[in-house]
């Protein structure tokens, strides 16, 4: 008669056998993909070639063997109020795509899974030994965010391989992979026009007398590297010295459930030379962008990456009197290879994700194409200029 410990340890052994088990007939389980270029960047409409590595330990009758390619953008944070914790989360799922090398008659996929080449030769019964299954995806044309980490939240793409066998879990590995987006230039065309923004300040208490500023940008978007040449006219009527002082700082936010969640960080300070009382002058000032700041994200509904140019006025004992112009980055040569390094290059003659433009001239294609044409859905995910504030 079994007792209650006996049982338990005879539970204990069996899940050890079973463990052990698997584990000598299923050796290793590994998922990789070809580099595209140096930096393992793919953009849209990129193909992705890859393979799943399965090494067997004997004979095996597998349910299914499958390769999936997906995106999605996942915020998570809490915040706590009194002795109450609320957790404050929400994603977003671009696409996913699914290659079945080994497919059980009872697989069932969701409406949002694309199944690619879904017809296949290889063998449910897998023999001991190194088997590798080929497989190649491409990225979608369509106007997804880039590749993302932050405090509270990511945007990751990523390939993950699936062994199903009978009455056992199943068998899951992982990799990810760095995608940026080709800016859409439909949505970004009006950011190449001048900006100008002015002000005035009358001062009060320790300084006397009033200031102007008047700043103008040549454009508001910029690639990684470029210059960004501030021209200001200042009227300082003042009884003080003042000088001219210029900040670039990064802005996350992240949101879910109505709330949002914002990080900054000054990334450039700068400061130009003394402007003397009673005196005006027009000053020009170069600050250049750091080629490793990630580039803008304007087209997630949960995520956004976005900066800020703030120019102002230092003055002794008063508040100091600023402007503020969003500007956008774009991707350039550090992120992808043969990237331009002037935004100017975004907007050529030359059709935007033609192959043979030359700012994105990875070469030939790969001649492997998917057995069928995937269909993705947008849910009304992109935000328009208005937002980006």
């Amino acid at each position: 008669m079994w007792t209650i410990v006996s049982l338990q340890t005879h539970l204990r052994v069996q899940r050890a056998e079973v463990s052990t088990t698997m584990e000598s007939t299923v050796k290793k389980l590994d998922v990789t993909y070809n580099p595209i270029n140096e930096r393992n960047t793919f953009t849209n409409g990129d193909f992705i070639t890859g393979q799943v590595m399965l090494e067997m330990g004997k004979n095996c009758q597998i349910d299914s063997l499958f390769v999936k390619f997906k995106a999605k953008a996942d915020v998570t944070w809490s915040e706590t109020y009194g002795k109450t914790t609320v957790v404050y989360h929400s994603k977003e799922k671009y696409f996913t795509m699914k290659q079945y090398f080994i497919q059980s008659k009872d697989s069932k996929d969701g409406e949002y899974v694309q199944l690619i080449n879904q017809t296949s030769n290889y063998p449910s019964v897998v023999a001991p030994g190194v088997h590798v299954y080929p497989f190649t995806f491409q990225f979608p044309v369509q106007d997804y965010p880039s590749s993302f980490k932050g405090p509270h939240g990511k945007i990751v793409y990523s390939l993950e391989a699936c062994l199903s066998r009978s009455m056992r879990p199943n068998k899951k590995e992982s990799t990810t992979v760095s995608f940026v987006s080709k800016p859409d230039i439909s949505n970004i065309s009006a950011l190449k026009t001048p900006q100008r923004m002015s002000m005035d300040k009358k001062m009060k208490v320790f300084t006397s007398g009033s200031l102007a500023m008047d700043v103008n940008l040549e454009k508001s978007c910029f690639v990684q590297g470029e210059a960004i040449k501030v021209v200001s006219f200042i009227k300082n009527n003042s009884s003080r010295e003042i000088k001219p002082k210029y900040c670039i700082y990064r802005k996350h936010s992240f949101f879910a459930k109505g709330k949002r969640k914002v990080h900054t960080k000054d990334l450039i300070k700068e400061e130009g030379s003394p402007i003397p009382e009673k005196a005006s002058e027009t000053v020009t000032q170069v600050i250049a962008i750091p080629r490793d700041a990630e580039p803008s994200i304007l087209n997630c509904n949960i995520i956004k990456a976005e900066y800020r140019l703030r120019v102002y006025l230092d003055i002794k004992y008063a508040s100091d009197p600023e402007v503020k112009f969003d500007i956008v980055i774009l991707p350039a040569a550090q992120m992808v290879p043969d990237g331009p390094s002037s935004s100017n290059a975004w907007f050529g003659t030359e059709p935007f994700g033609n192959p043979a433009a030359s700012v994105w001239n990875f070469g030939p294609s790969a001649p492997i194409q998917p057995s069928a044409p995937p269909s993705y859905d947008f849910n009304g995910m992109y935000p328009s200029l208005n937002d980006f504030s």
